[in-house]
């Protein structure tokens, strides 16, 4: 009798073994990052922190270049075709990437005026990718974006603050934008911290938050493997021409 115990014990232990190895398999397949961030400001270009130095460039003689004019700042900038927005979210191995392409929107920029100044974006969410075709099918269901019933995401600024009113061709420029982030129909207020350059005439603007998966009504994902942070990070990687 102890036997036969014995030998299911083994067996329910390789069996338990074997599931567990199996989820790892699975875990590695399905959640690994496929995607790397592609940033597009110049990175070389010194960064000019407008709270610290009143909107005055900080680079060194080198890395100046020459003054840009308020006309060719000023006026509708439209995102172009090469700009990426991205969503991060950390599990308890690995931080996980995704990339939407299709991206579309505007920025108004007033630098001698900046309550002037308007900003708005749309993401297709169909277009969300990990690189991982199981894994971006399911992120797009219901139980996540659902995209069929709420095919774009959307950002909509109500303050740009900080950009200074001199700028210098090539040098980046802290600044901050505010305003409402709408995704599976939710509404929340968001700040993106903002990087933003000029340079062989276009703006190129990066910018960053987090959100939680609570915000928008979802819940983070979790097995008995991996586990998935509640924070959501939003990157913008910005090309912008008129």
């Amino acid at each position: 009798m102890k036997r036969k115990t014995k030998i299911w014990l083994i067996a329910g232990a390789a069996v338990v073994a074997v599931a567990v190895t199996g989820a790892f398999a699975f875990s590695d397949s399905y959640l690994g990052n496929n995607i790397d961030i592609e940033e597009v400001l110049p990175a070389a270009a010194a960064t000019a922190s407008p709270a610290a130095s009143g909107g005055s460039p900080s680079a060194s003689p080198e890395a100046a270049g020459e003054s840009v004019a308020g006309e060719q700042l000023n006026g509708n900038w439209s995102i172009a075709d090469s700009s990426k927005v991205y969503f991060s979210v950390t599990t308890s191995r690995e931080t996980v990437n995704f990339v939407d392409e299709a991206v579309s929107g505007s920025w108004t920029v007033d630098v001698d005026d900046p309550s002037k100044m308007q900003a708005e974006g749309r993401i297709e969410m169909a277009s969300v990718d990990s690189g991982n075709g199981q894994r971006d099918g399911h992120v797009k269901g219901e139980e996540f974006f659902n995209v069929a019933e709420f095919p774009q995401a959307a950002f909509k600024a109500s303050s740009i603050e900080g950009l200074p009113q001199e700028w210098t061709e090539g040098q980046t420029y802290d600044f901050k934008i505010a305003g409402a982030l709408t995704v599976r129909g939710i509404e929340k207020e968001v700040e993106f911290a903002s990087r933003s350059a000029y340079q062989d005439g276009q703006l190129l603007l990066s910018g960053t938050t987090t959100v939680t998966f609570a915000d928008f009504g979802m819940k983070n994902p979790h097995n008995v493997v991996l586990d998935t942070e509640n924070d959501i990070g939003v990157r913008l990687e910005l090309v912008l021409t008129k």
